[in-house]
């Protein structure tokens, strides 16, 4: 399909007129509704006719038997949003891990005998991997382990809001 004159022409009237671009796209014939969004994109048509029906309010139904529950507007995506509200508990201080200069490993040094735990940023020249006795079959040390490995039970336990369970619907 090629845009006439004749076609663009009667798109832009369409268009004016407040009709829905998949009502243009019927009329025109042999064009999607994406077509014709496109073509009034490119052409640059924004002005547009309100349709009769959008123009007048529409009266609503008096709803005297729903109980409204107030709730707190939230902005943004708000599936996974929490239902409760509560004060975080602080978290514990870290007690930091101080690494001893003799056991600190480059990225060249690494092996299945060192902890391969980074430490700092690798883009500065300070950075560098724990170096520290893995525990078996594991690449960490037992301090880095600890940090890298927590228990299932213990994550899901600490993303759980207080309070009845969420209930979806």
């Amino acid at each position: 399909m090629t845009w006439t004159d004749e076609r663009v022409e009667l798109l832009k009237k369409l268009w004016a007129d407040g009709l829905s671009a998949s009502q243009i796209a019927g009329e025109l014939g042999g064009i999607t509704r994406n077509a014709v969004i496109g073509k009034v994109h490119r052409l640059g048509l924004s002005g547009r006719a309100k349709s009769p029906s959008s123009s007048a309010p529409r009266a609503r139904k008096p709803r005297s038997h729903i109980m409204r529950v107030n709730r707190p507007s939230m902005r943004g995506n708000t599936a996974l949003a929490l239902a409760y509200e509560f004060e975080p508990e602080p978290e514990p201080e870290l007690i930091e891990n101080i690494i001893p200069i003799g056991q600190r490993r480059t990225l060249l040094e690494l092996n299945e005998d060192t902890c391969r735990w980074p430490i700092g940023d690798p883009a500065t020249p300070e950075f560098f991997f724990c170096g520290g006795k893995p525990i078996p079959s594991l690449p960490y040390c037992h301090y880095h382990s600890r940090v890298a490995y927590q228990p299932a039970e213990q994550r899901r336990r600490d993303r759980r809001p207080p309070g009845p369970p969420f209930r979806q619907g």
